[in-house]
């Protein structure tokens, strides 16, 4: 294991303990084959004075929430290592009321609320402290002979402990064992299943034993011929099976998911096993990760609904098994397994499908090298239930609020580079959404920052380009549930008399056909979605053309048509088809303030007078737009099909 301790840097940290804490921690952090996505946690000793000028001593420990690799200052919670000290006494204290008096405790109530772990660090006797879920230690625990393994690679330079549950039992559990102990004969702590624990009055030494300790478990398994995954080449699957997956998930989690699937070769490998089911019956890497993931993942056999069954019910029988009173979580995978294919990571957002497909692919390594040590062996289910069944877990489920209309619905829009399509994307984002954004503009790959989004560039009126971004937003997101089709342009103004046909064929081409071509070959996913709905940006030129726009007018109300048709054909697989006439939206790429002036001027109008010229005297922006879109798309819509809705200020000619 490579260290990343740069003398040069540290030294802009040496007298400022908290500064060089961050900076260690992120030394940590940077590294996935020791911590993931918010796991771990490290502390540092200071002295302070208080505002009576009386010196305390505190425990500045990683808070709640904070990620290792990106921690701050403020991620630090100041607790008062002599309440620490105290509780570490107490033969029982719930967990509840662990993380309530270790609260009132805190120097700064701001602050996020202390690690679970902060009673172990407060007992810890050096002013360093750090903690680590390393793979390559839990993986040579997660054997048959883990203990035996451990003590081999190790012998005395560690304290070896048995597993217990992390927050106040594991501290208690290391205070017994340590109270006769000299931790100067020490190198560190390993936590069977868990993690391992390092420690020194300077952060550097720390961190370099930890960079140590992992080294040595990394160097017996290449001792001992360890093999990586093998890497097979990717198969790619029916795109309508992963959408129909990804709707088994949502129907079971009882709301919408995403699905990514992963084809990476060792993703692909790990899926080819001849053992995989057995292999992957018998839990996570560790127990933290189990809430994240569940204890098992799916296993898709041919029928997806038989799975998803088997799934289900053995996850009911698991919580019947062990249940005290909690309250059952849904029953709904949070990753699986498609033979041949690769894995698959489900989630509400793409946040949480990227931490589990994190997760997953460190799980893949550490149980193909642990059945190569005699098998993979992880907690026993009543272990792993009291983990994921955790009181402080079951309070955060009663704190967690209402998710957004739009969680875990994927959407696609068109022309999503500016304008209208752009608004749509930042209000469907808004809502929940993930979203994919095609343009035919490349910028739309860097148009958005949020990592709900992805950009894509596509010619819409390309049969192959649209194929492949369907293809791409099914393996991505697992499915098609929204569609904004908005693609479009509005073609140089001709008299019939004078329209070549360039004119009239690239119009019908973009304004028309490359919609219906879009709906026919989404159509596929859309029948697997969840509450698919689409809705189409026309024109109030369909009610009310104007001359010198035939082209544009034709097209548009041929889409129209289309909308009723599809409204038509589509009701029986639920989907709804509605389509929206926006007039004299003014904050688009076309109309720059050269033309805004001079189109006024025409009128004898100032450019607000123009802007405000309908019944209502009222602007009508690119985000009015787009909230009624996402508003159509939604429940208040949820009964509406074939509709046509202007939004126009109200228009004289439309009215």
């Amino acid at each position: 294991m490579k260290s990343f301790w740069n003398e040069d840097e540290a030294a802009g940290f040496k007298d400022d303990p908290l500064a060089m804490r961050v900076y260690t921690s992120r030394l940590l952090g940077r590294n996935p084959d020791l911590v993931l996505h918010g796991g771990g946690n490290t502390s540092v000793k200071v002295r302070q004075k208080n505002i009576f000028g009386e010196e305390e001593e505190l425990l500045l420990v990683k808070g709640s929430g904070w990620d290792l690799a990106t921690i701050e200052a403020e991620g630090f919670a100041p607790v008062r290592m002599e309440t620490l000290l105290k509780l570490a006494e107490l033969p029982e204290l719930s967990d509840s009321d662990m993380v309530k008096n270790q609260r009132m405790a805190m120097t700064n109530p701001s602050a996020p609320n202390p690690s679970v772990e902060a009673i172990l660090h407060a007992i810890i006797p050096f002013k360093y402290v750090d903690h680590t879920h390393a793979d390559a230690v839990v993986a040579l625990s997660n054997t048959p002979e883990g203990e035996k393994i451990i003590n081999e690679v190790y012998g005395d330079t560690v304290l070896v402990v048995p597993y217990v549950m992390p927050g106040f039992v594991l501290a208690r559990k290391i205070y017994e064992m340590t109270k006769d102990l000299d931790w100067s004969s020490i190198e560190g702590m390993i936590l069977l299943h868990h993690g391992v624990f390092t420690f020194a009055d300077d952060a550097g030494s720390s961190y370099e034993k930890m960079i140590e300790l992992v080294s040595k478990a990394e160097a017996y398994m290449e001792q001992k011929g360890l093999e990586d995954l093998p890497e097979e080449p990717a198969e790619d699957p029916d795109p309508e099976v992963l959408a129909d997956i990804r709707k088994s998930v949502s129907h079971t989690a009882g709301m919408a998911m995403l699905s990514r699937l992963d084809q990476r070769p060792q993703a692909i490998g790990f899926s080819k096993l001849g053992d995989i089911r057995n292999i992957a019956d018998r839990g996570p890497l560790t127990p933290d990760h189990i809430i994240r993931t569940k204890r098992t993942p799916v296993v898709i056999g041919d029928n997806i609904t038989s799975s998803m069954d088997r799934f289900t019910a053995e996850y009911t029988s698991y919580f019947n098994r062990y249940n005290s009173g909690e309250t059952m979580l849904d029953t709904a995978p949070r990753w699986g397994i498609l033979p041949g294919h690769g894995t698959l990571s489900f989630g509400p957002s793409v946040k949480h499908v990227t931490i589990i497909e994190d997760i997953a692919e460190h799980t893949r390594e550490a149980i193909y090298k642990a059945e190569q040590l005699g098998g993979w062996t992880a907690l026993s289910e009543k272990d792993l239930f009291e983990m994921e069944y955790w009181e402080l877990e079951q309070a955060k489920l009663k704190k967690a609020g209402a998710p957004k209309p739009f969680q875990g619905k994927i959407a696609l829009v068109t022309g999503a580079a500016s304008g209208i399509g752009k608004a749509c994307v930042n209000a469907l984002v808004a809502a929940g959404a993930t979203v994919a954004a095609l343009d035919i503009d490349n910028a739309v790959g860097q148009a958005f920052d949020d990592k709900s989004v992805t950009g894509i560039q596509c010619d819409m009126t390309k049969t192959e380009e649209v194929d492949n971004a369907l293809k791409f937003v099914v393996s991505m997101f697992g499915g098609l549930d929204m569609i904004v089709s908005n693609a479009g342009i509005f073609p140089p103004s001709s008299r019939i008399e004078k329209m070549t046909e360039e004119t009239w064929s690239k119009s019908l081409e973009l304004n028309l056909t490359s919609h219906q071509r879009l709906l026919t070959m989404a159509l596929p996913f859309l029948k697997h979605g969840i509450d698919p709905s689409v809705v189409i940006v026309g024109s109030k030129n369909v009610p009310a053309p104007g001359p010198g726009a035939g082209a544009y007018s034709v097209a548009k109300a041929g889409l129209a048509q289309l909308v009723r048709v599809a409204a038509l054909e589509l009701g029986e697989y639920g989907i709804r088809v509605n389509v929206v006439h926006p007039n004299a939206v003014y904050d688009t790429a076309i109309w720059t303030d050269e033309v805004l002036k001079a189109r006024a001027s025409h009128y004898g109008l100032s450019v607000e007078e123009y802007k405000t010229n309908n019944v209502l005297k009222k602007e009508v922006t690119s985000a009015d737009v787009a909230t009624l879109v996402a508003t159509m798309l939604g429940e208040v819509f949820s009964k509406t099909t074939g509709a046509q809705v202007p939004i126009d200020g109200g228009n004289e000619r439309v009215i």
